[in-house]
């Protein structure tokens, strides 16, 4: 028998789920330091707020939001067009795209959400920029999560990468993506077809089981302004990784204190070796191994990533599989 008093918990419970998950997003811009115009998009209530740093460089917030919505049952999210990508600004001067302009508009947008501690959450390349931040302004982030990171140096990053993508195609799938990749650069090609048309291909090599799988990812990398997309991926892509150089983050962060779980899938394309040596430097990280899973493992393995993912987010509490690096 349920009691009144229980009832009203219940509808009390059902309603704070139902209102977390009803919060209609909130949408806008925040100025950089030197000008530049940020999209962003918030989401979700909570006491916390988590900046939620998608990959590329180049692609825009678009390529994680339908797949991050478990954070916002209980957090504030905000999403952000990276510059030079999504519905940012997209420069003439393409020296305004250099790295640290994308480290100083992570801080123009904690200083105008006017945010004392942000729970940074980050895929594929998000991660070298949130890391990035946090080694410059230690004391405003309380936590990480790096999903599908770029390792912490360069090394062999780049060949190794680019080999075991190339590994996983036909000859047929290159060609289609060079294709796809010479009309994206093409102003006078339709832009948003030949995103779809890259990513129907670039999809398969990063997902584990791409034919049970690639149904499950939610996010549209091809789902923003087209003009945006084009410039992202032809422009901004290649202006930011070069100014990025020959990186190597290791020495910074022996000293980040930062609480910080890295999620990597255990068939991915980015090697293995050299994401462990997040979780090597800092001294206060931990890796969590996905099996049956690649570059999305919040979408292919949703069940085992994000129990352990929202605990951590919420409370610090490291997964029980999550492993300690040996410093």
């Amino acid at each position: 028998m349920i009691t009144r008093s229980l009832f009203i918990a219940a509808l009390l419970t059902i309603a704070s789920v139902s209102g977390a998950q009803a919060v209609k997003p909130t949408e806008g811009f925040v100025t950089g330091d030197d000008g530049t115009k940020l999209f962003y998009r918030i989401t979700g209530q909570g006491r916390d707020t988590i900046v939620a740093i998608h990959g590329g460089p180049g692609v825009d917030l678009e390529s994680i939001a339908n797949d991050f919505t478990p954070l916002a049952r209980e957090h504030v999210v905000i999403f952000y067009d990276q510059r030079g990508s999504g519905r940012s600004d997209l420069p003439a001067d393409t020296t305004r795209l250099y790295f640290p302009n994308h480290v100083a508009d992570l801080e123009a947008l904690r200083k105008h959400f006017k945010i004392s501690k942000m729970i940074l959450v980050a895929h594929s390349y998000g991660p070298f920029l949130a890391a990035s931040y946090a080694i410059a302004h230690p004391d405003r982030v309380s936590r990480m999560v790096f999903f599908g990171p770029v390792p912490p140096r360069k090394g062999d990053f780049n060949r190794r990468y680019g080999a075991s993508l190339n590994a996983r195609l036909d000859s047929t799938q290159r060609a289609k993506s060079a294709d796809a990749a010479k009309r994206l650069a093409d102003p006078n090609s339709d832009a948003l077809q030949a995103c779809r048309d890259l990513w129907a291909v670039g999809m398969r090599p990063r997902l584990a089981e791409p034919d049970r799988t690639l149904r499950l990812v939610k996010s549209d990398l091809c789902g923003s302004a087209p003009a945006g997309i084009r410039y992202g991926l032809t422009v901004t892509n290649r202006v930011v990784n070069r100014s990025i150089g020959d990186w190597d983050l290791r020495p910074a962060l022996k000293t980040l204190p930062t609480p910080t779980l890295v999620v990597h899938g255990e068939q991915e394309t980015i090697p293995m070796d050299l994401v462990e040596e997040w979780a090597t430097a800092m001294p206060n990280a931990r890796l969590l191994k996905v099996p049956n899973a690649a570059h999305f493992t919040y979408a292919e393995r949703p069940e085992f990533v994000w129990p352990a993912v929202l605990a951590f987010v919420k409370s610090g509490a490291w997964p029980a599989a999550a492993q300690r690096a040996a410093h």
